[in-house]
Order: structure tokens, then sequence, then C-alpha cells
């Protein structure tokens, strides 16, 4: 059994879906395993990890419409409010989401289906640097 494990930085735009499936690829396939598990780890708690549609936009921006309506920025019930209004809405969409995903590895490839994308989630306003752990495991 071999381990292989990449901290990687993201720059997101702010409030956004953004593919980093090829981020992903490319660690697996530097890694040389051809057959295991990767792991993605967001080291944050307001943006998280998401596998979805990765063809049409529309479902991206229908993603966002739906937890926007679910969970609205600056609810006046909210009592975290240091950051903004977009605060503790953030915290709450990640909650909802994902910090970290199981991707298998087959053949020295992430086996993500045809219509997959991974996305990183950026739920607060303003663009961040995110940091990411990729590990994977396998022979």
């Amino acid at each position: 059994m071999r381990h292989h494990s990449e901290r990687v930085k993201i720059q997101t735009n702010g409030r956004s879906l953004q593919d980093i499936s090829h981020v992903v690829q490319r660690v697996v396939i530097e890694s040389r395993i051809e057959r295991g598990q990767c792991t993605v780890f967001i080291h944050h708690t307001s943006a998280s990890l998401i596998i979805s549609e990765n063809a049409d936009p529309d479902v991206r921006a229908d993603l966002e419409v739906y937890l926007a309506k679910l969970v609205q920025d600056g609810d006046p019930s909210y009592s975290h409010r240091s950051e903004g209004a977009d605060d503790m809405a953030a915290h709450i969409r990640s909650v909802l989401t994902q910090t970290s995903l199981a991707i298998p590895i087959d053949r020295g490839r992430a086996a993500l289906g045809t219509w997959q994308g991974v996305y990183l989630w950026e739920h607060r306003y303003r663009a961040h640097t995110r940091e990411l752990t990729i590990s994977i495991l396998g022979e």
C-alpha cells in the first residue's frame, strides 16, 4: 500500500462553484497509484466540496439559487455576524454540503463518471484563497 498527499491552494472569485477536477486528476496521476482511493479535504468552514454535473452550467446556477432560498444571507435570527451578512450563511452552507470527498482511483485516474466534476463551492461574497489536501492511498 502506498500513500501520496499534496496540499494545494485554490483562488476563488467569490460566491460560485469552481471546477477543480483537473487539479484532483493531476494529483492522482502524479501519485502513480493505479488503484485505490482519493480523498479531497477542504480546510475551511465557509466553503465546501461537491461532485456534480459538469456539462450544463445551468445545474450550478440552479444549485446556487436553491441554496440561497434555503439559507438566506443576513437572516436576523443569526447571532454570528462578525464578518458580514454572508458569514453565518456560509457556515451553514458548508455544513449542509461536504468538506471532504472520496473518489475511487482506477487505472491511475480519478474514476469520475462521464458527467461528473469536482467543485469547490465558495460560499462567501469576496474572493478567498482556499487550501485543500488531496490524499491518495492505494497500489
